[in-house]
């Protein structure tokens, strides 16, 4: 399962090099996974409970990506004329942001998502058994390059 923003720039196909039909995609503004809740659903959560309690995936990739709109959104990039990305997004702050390019603040962001996902019960549960692995990644749309995130740093694959 691919997890990332619906941006358009990102084309899961080159980056993994799958051929057509291999990879489930999930694509969200800003690949933002909703906190688990059954009190309140949302197409994210049933189409990540799908894929790993139905289909049995056996891997799960979240790839943020450079120049992201919706990283730049919540880090107060002035979204008030929007209320339900708003919503979706909940942003912080503003706060100055050294690198237009947003990449620190991406990859940031790849790992919340990250912990939102592996907060999943059924993904934990997976996750625990080696059934399912879950991964971080981020796309350099610049330089075409892909980092991996390890528990101190995003490296490059």
């Amino acid at each position: 399962m691919f997890i990332t923003c619906a941006d358009s720039r990102i084309v899961t196909a080159a980056i993994t090099g799958a051929e057509p039909g291999s990879l489930f995609e999930l694509r969200t503004a800003g690949n933002v996974i909703p906190a688990y809740s059954l009190h309140a659903p949302s197409s994210e959560m049933a189409t990540i409970e799908f894929a790993v309690l139905q289909l049995g995936v056996s891997e799960i990739v979240v790839c943020g990506h450079s120049h992201c709109g919706a990283v730049g959104a919540l880090t107060g990039g002035g979204i008030d004329h929007l209320p339900a990305m708003r919503g979706w997004l909940q942003p912080t702050e503003p706060r100055q942001v050294s690198d237009p390019a947003m990449r620190q603040e991406g990859q940031q962001h790849v790992r919340a998502q990250l912990d939102v996902l592996l907060a999943y019960p059924f993904v934990a549960e997976k996750v625990a058994t080696g059934e399912l692995r879950v991964h971080g990644w981020f796309y350099d749309i610049e330089t075409g390059e892909v980092s991996a995130c390890d528990e101190h740093a995003f490296l490059p694959l």
